[in-house]
């Protein structure tokens, strides 16, 4: 997987990228992730990358020139053209489902905006996703865009040392990560619960899907009505629920 970072900041995104497993993905060549800084591709002195918008209004706008340059030369690097995605409060909610859509992609741009904005006419002509991190606003594109580098990165085989690793995590299918331990067994008068020290595989999964449920039931209920939960599930969910 190859994914490029369009960005007036591509340092700090480096120093983010070069670091824990995705950093070491990185260097093995498991992953490809570039940082390209849009001032490269301007064409004035100053670099400039923004302008006043028309109109009037509160602050500056990225200009067009500069972004379609920066994509169109990272275009010509790759074998066919990238899905160019812009993090923007305007785009879908990033969610675990997305990242692993995004995972089915050979090479993924993500664009990151400042000040007031892009001009428009580059998300009426080239952008083909809009991703938003949540409701909030930040200063720029670059950190939701490093979120969702890693999370799609973590899914490509090789990144982590097995599946499972991110397959029992929160959100993959749809409920919370149950609750984990590790040694001492006992601590403070709080003993690891018996079946994750039973050695018995199979009580061992049904525990933790139990302890996912329940978790998402008493943390992020707003979950399990996406979740794909079997009939008995769903009558242990009936009775947790139950007043």
């Amino acid at each position: 997987m190859r994914i490029d970072i369009l960005t007036l900041f591509p340092e700090m995104c480096e120093r983010v990228l070069d670091e824990s497993m995705i950093g070491r993905a990185r260097k093995s060549g498991i992953i490809e992730v570039n940082c390209h800084n849009i001032r490269d591709y301007t064409d004035d002195k100053h670099r400039h990358v923004d302008d006043m918008p028309y109109g009037g209004g509160q602050g500056m706008l990225m200009k067009p020139e500069p972004i379609a340059a920066c994509f169109d030369a990272v275009a010509r690097q790759c074998v066919s053209r990238p899905l160019l995605i812009y993090l923007s409060p305007k785009g879908r909610v990033f969610h675990q489902s997305i990242a692993r859509e995004l995972l089915a992609y050979d090479n993924i741009c993500l664009l990151c905006g400042h000040y007031e904005g892009i001009d428009q006419r580059i998300i009426d002509s080239m952008v083909d996703m809009q991703i938003s991190v949540g409701d909030y606003v930040l200063t720029g594109g670059e950190l939701p865009a490093l979120i969702v580098t890693d999370a799609v990165c973590r899914m490509v085989p090789g990144v982590l040392a097995e599946n499972v690793c991110f397959e029992e995590e929160s959100h993959y299918d749809g409920l919370l990560e149950h609750p984990q331990y590790t040694r001492p067994p006992e601590w403070n008068g709080m003993r690891v619960p018996e079946a994750l020290l039973s050695g018995h595989h199979a009580n061992i999964q049904k525990w933790k899907r139990r302890m996912a449920l329940e978790q998402t039931a008493k943390y992020r209920p707003d979950l399990l009505s996406e979740a794909e939960l079997t009939e008995e599930e769903k009558r242990h969910l009936k009775n947790l629920l139950e007043p």
